[in-house]
């Protein structure tokens, strides 16, 4: 993964080196260069976690600008006003060269415990989560574990994801069924309950793992694999991306207000009367 960090037009050689020494003795982190302006984080790690770390070690904003060296693939997940909390995370998935795929998570305000995700067939939020249909099964299988064969589980079935009592579920789950390709354009959802991998005595254990509705669910979208974002301002509108990683994607919120002045203020303490007034 490519993270990008708040360093300046120069990085603080000590600072750095702290970083990259802090990463690379964690378990689960194979290597952490310094790369173009950015720090190469080859890891099994959740994203999240390389984030809090590269933060607190270096004292500085630090963004996901890249993920994965092959085909990517991300899904902004929300509550779609279908709940009385509001839930909201990303997923992101990489097609590994190994041929897995990678879904590298972290979903905050869902009530602690385990819950249910599933890529579904349709990328249609038009009815919210409603409208995304039936998990993603073009072998026509029985609903499944992640773990189970081609023709045993549905494609999109990807097990469950624990939230802890603060409500978060930070997750890296390996699938050996699907593949970015297939799954670009369709949606991605979290059930309110545990997924019972299709070994339970319901119903519906074997059409949903009687995980019950979804309750937060994105389109899932190409994105940018490592050093193929040079982006630093959204050209939408020029808000830089150390901003942008704390503000929402559009809407109140998303640029910096700056308070209006009354039509008759004068301007710098001039005895000129604003033009626009009315007198």
């Amino acid at each position: 993964m490519e993270v990008l960090v708040d360093f300046g037009p120069k990085p603080d050689e000590v600072i750095l080196n702290k970083t990259l020494a802090e990463l690379k003795s964690q378990d689960g982190v194979k290597d952490a260069v310094y790369k173009e302006g950015a720090i190469l984080v080859e890891t099994a790690l959740p994203s999240t976690q390389i984030l809090e770390m590269v933060t607190k070690t270096s004292g500085k904003r630090a963004v996901l600008q890249g993920f994965g060296d092959t085909q990517s693939a991300v899904a902004m997940i929300s509550s779609q006003s279908c709940c009385k909390r509001q839930v909201l995370g990303v997923i992101r998935f990489q097609q590994t060269e190994e041929g897995a795929l990678v879904a590298d998570g972290s979903i905050d305000g869902l009530p602690a415990g385990m819950h249910g995700v599933h890529v579904h067939t349709a990328g249609d939020l038009s009815q919210g989560c409603k409208s995304i249909g039936e998990h993603y099964n073009p072998c026509g299988a029985p609903h499944g574990a992640p773990e189970d064969p081609m023709d045993r589980r549905h494609a999109g079935d990807l097990g469950n994801i624990v939230a802890d009592e603060t409500g978060r579920a930070t997750f890296r789950i390996v699938d050996n069924v699907l593949k970015v390709w297939d799954i670009i354009g369709r949606s991605v959802a979290v059930t309110e309950r545990k997924d019972d991998l299709g070994r339970g005595s319901s119903p519906s254990s074997k059409i949903d793992g009687d995980s019950g509705t979804p309750i937060a669910c994105g389109i899932i979208a190409r994105s940018a694999g490592v050093f193929q974002n040079p982006k630093r301002i959204c050209a939408c509108d020029g808000v830089v991306v150390w901003d942008e990683k704390d503000r929402p994607l559009a809407g109140k919120g998303r640029r910096e207000e700056k308070p209006k002045r009354r039509c008759c203020e004068n301007h710098n303490n001039s005895s000129v009367v604003n033009p626009c007034c009315k007198v």
